[in-house]
């Protein structure tokens, strides 16, 4: 481990040092060799440009990279390849997948014989019907012991991950007005351009602590005559959380307001704050599933650490779960059928309480180290996670050009460690602002998804961006790696968070 600078980022005394900050300051996206890059990605134009990207195959058109893709594909230019243990990748959103102190051991076989010919036939686009029951199981046990009105399998669909879920409701949804955080899951920016809807964005502050209350939905929802919502809880990125009364006001504002909310649930077991062992969903304040506006999306690609499977799930009433059964059929024909099977085991309530447990106090322990050693270079997190497992990391207290998330990341790369520019984050379909001017810009989202020495890997690597920082190294925001065009399409991301 490096040493960090004593006094984190050393100030700028000299008339020589403050003339540099100023020529460093950027106060357009023009003046940064990093924004540049990033609006040459394709599909990352602003759409409003009199002179649009255009594709090679006529009538397509780029949809533009999310935050994972493209730093995946920044990364390769400087020499990542996917396995590289030289370098810490800050920046996938996902999960360490090995076996956990008091968790489960990890599954290491597939056994099919049990099933017959039929396990190789399709599956029901809405799931299989026992995986379809053990996750209404695992509602009822969980968060509804006390409801007379119990989930069934009717009320679930398994689908082939969280977006493929998220895909389904955009496209049965309507000419609605939607309303969404503009500080979101990064994802959420191409499906809003999915439907009919049109999307309407709602500001979140750090000085509330990104947090949103029903008062503000409600507010929201009357000023701007919107039907539908779509929220993240717990929040990527910022790591935090509506619960309790709060989540329980959400839920009857939904209600009484007519306003279908769809909440995606994804991190719903990871809560860094409190009781060990709990949980956290919306299914706790729904009286009856059938009555409800309240769509929740879930899986085990987080929840379980198992990305790779593809196993997730909507919840909602039978006439929703209906109809996002025949989009199924032709938006991504259902979730694998042996992978479905291998998943039954995943959803035992025992095994799911004692993982949970094992996950919170080893992601409570991760969270706590990697803010100690944030704290101790001087960057201090002002809005801690309480849920999920990333930081919402502010970089204005950098000299310039480092208090800029896309050049911070690009300086990172340079030192073989990956992190997400808080850009990424600002859901902005049009991609029309001065990205200077978005509210993410000087953000970064740090996972610490990954095993405690890689992420003690990355935090070396920031200690030395910032003692270049702190000698006045002149490179700073300048010479980044292109990747190379005939090589660039062989860069296969891992699929995002």
């Amino acid at each position: 481990m490096s040493e960090a600078p004593k006094h984190g980022v050393q100030r700028l005394h000299s008339f020589k040092d403050v003339a540099q900050a100023v020529l460093h300051n950027i106060r357009h996206e023009s003046q940064s060799e990093a924004h540049r890059l990033f609006r040459e990605q394709p599909g990352h134009q602003d759409l409003t440009s009199k002179q649009p990207a255009k594709h090679i195959v006529p009538g397509i058109e780029q949809p533009g990279s999310v935050g994972v893709v493209y730093v995946t594909e920044r990364a390769a230019a400087n020499g990542f390849k996917a396995g590289a243990k030289d370098w810490a990748n800050f920046g996938q959103g996902a999960p360490e997948t090995t076996d956990l102190e008091g968790g489960c051991p990890r599954p290491t076989v597939l056994d099919l014989s049990a099933f017959g010919d039929d396990i190789h036939e399709y599956g029901p686009t809405t799931g299989i019907t026992e995986l379809r029951q053990k996750v209404a199981d695992y509602y009822n046990h969980t968060f509804r012991q006390n409801k007379p009105k119990k989930i069934e399998a009717a009320n679930i669909a398994i689908v082939p991950g969280g977006r493929a879920g998220l895909a389904r409701i955009m496209s049965v949804l309507g000419p609605v007005l939607l309303g969404y955080s503009h500080l979101d899951y990064a994802a959420y920016e191409p499906l809003l351009g999915m439907s009919q809807v049109q999307g309407v964005p709602m500001q979140l502050e750090e000085s509330k602590r990104f947090k949103v209350t029903a008062a503000d939905l409600e507010a929201e929802v009357k000023a701007r005559g919107l039907t539908t919502l779509l929220l993240s809880n717990p929040r990527n990125p910022t790591g935090q959380i509506i619960e309790g009364q709060e989540l329980k006001d959400v839920v009857d504002m939904s209600s009484r307001l007519d306003v279908t909310t769809i909440m995606d649930e994804f991190y719903s077991h990871y809560l860094l704050e409190g009781e060990l062992g709990r949980s956290v969903s919306a299914m706790e304040y729904i009286d009856d599933i059938e009555e409800s506006n309240v769509v929740l999306v879930d899986g085990l690609t987080k929840n379980a650490r198992l990305p790779g499977w593809r196993v997730c799930w909507v919840s909602g009433p039978r006439d929703l779960i209906s109809a996002i059964g025949a989009v199924g059929s032709y938006l991504d024909g259902g979730a694998s059928h042996p992978m479905q099977v291998f998943a039954l085991p995943m959803l035992d309530l025992d095994r799911i309480a004692q993982d949970r447990l094992a996950l919170q106090k080893h992601f409570r322990m991760k969270r706590d180290h990697v803010l100690k050693r944030l704290a101790k270079m001087g960057l201090p997190v002002n809005v801690p996670p309480v849920a999920t497992f990333y930081i919402w990391l502010d970089l204005k207290p950098l000299p310039p050009p480092l208090n800029s998330g896309l050049v911070f990341a690009e300086e990172l790369l340079k030192e073989k460690a990956i992190v997400t520019p808080g850009i990424f984050f600002d859901i902005n379909p049009g991609h029309r602002r001065n990205i200077v001017d978005s509210p993410c810009e000087s953000y970064i989202r740090i996972s610490f998804g990954p095993k405690l020495e890689e992420l003690d890997r990355g935090l070396d690597a920031f200690e030395r961006v910032l003692a270049k920082a702190a000698k006045g190294d002149t490179s700073l925001g300048t010479n980044y790696a292109r990747a190379d065009p005939s090589t660039k399409h062989q860069v296969t991301p891992q699929a995002h968070g």
